[in-house]
């Protein structure tokens, strides 16, 4: 579910033709630096939490940056969804299709008990292809993920709706039509 929040949104830059001719890239670099964007965009995720949370996942790497904040704000800890070979000890991994190829991403294996009500958060849904593989790595893990969270949702390329259909509740600040 997305409210207007036109005052987060106007402080997205919006830089066209990158990564490649017809790409609209959604830039938070810039809601990053303005102290004021940023405070309202980790005060208006927490408000649309449902429910009680245990643990904030956030996926690497500007997921990770929303994530730690939320934690702080819901007074939880943070669980780091890394790509795979990035974090040291045991850990528990799942493999995600990418246009060309696959990647990977982990978790420690203890990084949550069985049980585990867990936010998702990174800064964007688009496709759907790295969130899915979160839910599902972290279901492996024995966590509920109970929600997912994102400052921007690309609602045309149906990664929101993906996830919806994994039994998870979503919710986005901002969409942005087209690519």
């Amino acid at each position: 579910m997305t409210n207007d929040n036109d005052d987060i949104r106007a402080r997205i830059r919006t830089i066209p033709d990158f990564p490649k001719p017809g790409i609209m890239f959604r830039d938070i670099t810039t809601l990053l630096l303005d102290p004021e964007g940023l405070r309202l965009t980790i005060d208006r995720m927490a408000e649309q939490v449902q429910g009680p949370i245990d643990l904030v996942a956030g996926v690497e790497a500007r997921g990770f940056l929303f994530g730690a904040a939320l934690a702080v704000k819901l007074g939880t800890g943070v669980l780091l969804i890394r790509k795979d070979g990035k974090l040291p000890g045991a850990t528990i991994a799942e493999d995600y299709a990418l246009e060309y190829g696959t990647d990977r991403i982990a978790i420690h294996a203890d990084a949550c008990t069985p049980g585990a009500r867990v936010l998702l958060v990174d800064d964007l849904i688009a496709t759907g292809g790295t969130a899915r593989a979160a839910v599902r790595l972290l279901r492996k893990a024995g966590a509920e993920v109970v929600q997912a969270s994102f400052v921007i949702d690309l609602p045309e390329l149906g990664g929101a709706e993906a996830l919806r259909d994994e039994g998870v509740t979503v919710s986005s600040l901002v969409a942005f039509e087209g690519h």
